[in-house]
């Protein structure tokens, strides 16, 4: 496909998104606002009296109907306002854009170990079916796929860092020392909550790539470069992958935003300064512009990520175009 054709093709996608993400702006600003609970109390403590509340609720225009409110919310979000941040007293552009790379990491890094493990597995598991290596591996992959992050990561935390004291209990960086090496202390403290974050993704994606090799390696062209000479190792790699990572590319699209959503429960694990302890904390607080905004921000992001997931389809297969 050309490059014009292509980028129509991603905009097209881009502008289907559109009535998806008001709708994830409303949704979300009804259920933070319609929840109970009141974020002056959590502001200003229970000890004042009304006068001092209803100024408090009249500077954040908190005061005025919740269709004014989402007039006003809407509008400043177009603008790129998101408000200001009851808890921090900051822009809540600036707290989020803070927290924004923590998580950016963390999840990156899982994505990477997910899709390098995920290939291996997936491919030892195809060039060797019905193995021993294969039985191991699917019920390793079960038992990674089935276990929840945050129980995951707490034995994590017991075995490999206060059992046997190999890596750190939590946190991006040391604090009582300073290390020789900043990048290198902050892979060590990344390595626990990676490998945590990274386990279900990567056995779903084995399993998903094993089952689509396998199909692939007994279509006829397969069989032919065998046939020609190559063995079956080579036919899987050279030939039968690249066919068989259109539902791998699905998988990794989809599964963006369940590494965010589980990005959040081991940072609040491994006291990752990301924002899902973000969330959580704005959550506790009522800090309501502050949830709206890592909510809508999250979900823009996985947006963005089925667009480009929807993009790569026609650059492998341009028969897939709709």
């Amino acid at each position: 496909m050309s490059v014009p054709r292509l980028a129509r093709f991603a905009a097209r996608r881009a502008l289907q998104a559109v009535p998806v993400i008001a709708g994830i702006v409303t949704l979300t600003f009804a259920l933070i606002h319609l929840a109970p609970g009141d974020p002056v109390y959590m502001m200003a403590g229970e000890g004042g009296d009304e006068a001092y509340y209803a100024a408090m609720r009249a500077r954040y225009e908190l005061d005025r109907p919740l269709p004014a409110q989402y007039a006003r919310y809407v509008g400043a979000v177009l603008r790129g306002d998101f408000g200001r941040s009851y808890q921090y007293q900051r822009p809540v552009l600036d707290v989020v854009l803070d927290r924004m790379p923590a998580t950016l990491l963390l999840s990156g890094a899982a994505l990477a170990i997910a899709v390098s493990g995920g290939l291996a597995l997936g491919m030892v598991a195809a060039v060797a079916p019905a193995s021993r290596a294969d039985t191991v591996l699917r019920l390793a992959g079960s038992i990674a796929f089935a276990t929840p992050v945050f129980w995951l990561g707490q034995l994590l935390l017991l075995v490999l860092a206060v059992a046997i004291p190999i890596f750190p209990v939590g946190g991006m960086s040391s604090l009582r020392e300073v290390s020789a090496s900043p990048v290198r202390d902050v892979v060590w403290h990344l390595a626990l909550p990676a490998a945590c974050l990274s386990a279900g993704f990567l056995a779903l994606l084995g399993r998903v790539l094993r089952s689509s090799v396998l199909v692939e390696v007994r279509r006829e062209y397969v069989r032919a470069a065998m046939a020609r000479g190559d063995s079956r190792t080579r036919a899987a790699l050279a030939h039968a992958l690249p066919n068989a990572l259109v539902p791998a590319i699905t998988l990794v699209g989809h599964q963006i935003g369940t590494l965010l959503t589980g990005a959040g429960l081991a940072e609040v694990v491994f006291g990752w300064p990301g924002m899902g302890r973000l969330l959580l904390d704005a959550s506790a607080s009522r800090d309501y512009p502050l949830v709206i905004a890592v909510l809508l921000v999250v979900s823009l992001t996985v947006i963005a990520a089925n667009v480009i997931t929807d993009t790569l389809y026609v650059v492998i297969d341009p028969r897939i175009e709709a």
